[in-house]
């Protein structure tokens, strides 16, 4: 069989994660698991722990956060922290169901009930939590842009639109809203369903740029052999947050306890340097943010 270019590049990724160690691949918790844990009847808690299965949505193709590898297995700093979700709740890794959430879909597959969380790379604003509600913040992310390792001109979103720059981004992401105040014209920016086709589209020089959250960018610059650098300043606030089903107050007060619990006890710190702090040792190691409001 044939490689598609973008399924090529995948491979690629997938390979030099595992090798620098960039994720879990193992059925183990950062936590122990809970024994038999109670919880109110009625619950999305009580509801899930029934079943002994938690259904997850979280991103595929991002190294240090979600990324399948070798074994097919989602890796990544947001599968741990589902697993830290999943052993308050006395589930073991080998009982999470992962459900791939591109950008795109990730409020419709929360309100058709197909998962009961999504975990990637999801950034928490009021036009989602029109659809939906979240946990956390749980990680602060910030936009930057990739270049090729050559490119002097473009340094930062102030130069896109002298160069006359096309830049690649996820379709429904908030990076692909935030960039367009920068660009010259809507025919400059380039959407793809996911950040793979776009690292591809740059490697063979269909864009000049691809602009997401800056880890995202580290994972897939350290995956390049040199090809891509990540250039410029943070020019926005992402906070990461953990899709739920909306007004679901329980379920996102359960999370946020259980983040808080995984930050005391280091679960938390070691989920990270397992996965995204593997990539790139400039990042500092995060602290956990305080949770929002529940509502």
């Amino acid at each position: 069989m044939r490689r598609t270019p973008a399924l090529a590049a995948l491979a690629v990724l997938s390979l030099a994660l595992t090798a620098c160690g960039g994720g879990n691949d193992s059925d183990t918790a950062a936590v122990e698991v809970a024994k038999a844990p109670t919880f109110a009847p009625g619950t999305t808690m009580a509801k899930i722990a029934k079943t002994g299965t938690l259904q997850a949505g979280v991103k595929f193709d991002q190294p240090g956060f979600g990324m399948t590898g070798l074994s097919d297995k989602p890796q990544g700093f947001d599968v741990e922290i589902v697993k830290i979700i999943a052993a308050k709740l006395g589930i073991d890794p080998g009982h999470i169901k992962y459900t791939e959430a591109p950008s795109n879909v990730r409020e419709e597959i929360l309100e058709r009930g197909e998962v009961d969380v999504v975990a990637a790379t999801y950034t928490i604003n009021d036009e989602r939590k029109k659809r939906i509600s979240f946990a956390g913040p749980y990680y602060q992310a910030g936009q930057r842009l990739m270049v090729k390792s050559g490119n002097t001109t473009i340094t930062g979103p102030e130069s896109l639109a002298k160069t006359k720059a096309k830049v690649c981004s996820a379709t429904g992401s908030t990076p692909s809203e935030n960039i367009k105040q920068y660009l010259s014209g809507s025919d400059r920016l380039v959407l793809f369903d996911n950040y793979t086709k776009c690292a591809d589209a740059l490697r063979t020089g269909q864009v000049d740029a691809v602009t997401t959250d800056d880890v995202v960018l580290m994972g897939l610059a350290s995956n390049s052999n040199g090809d891509f650098k990540v250039v410029g300043p943070k020019f926005s606030k992402e906070p990461y947050g953990i899709g739920i089903a909306k007004g679901d107050v329980a379920f996102c007060r359960f999370i946020d306890d259980t983040l808080a619990e995984a930050a005391k006890s280091g679960a938390y710190t070691k989920a990270w340097k397992d996965t995204a702090g593997k990539l790139d040792k400039s990042i500092p190691v995060p602290t956990l943010a305080k949770a929002d409001t529940c509502s």
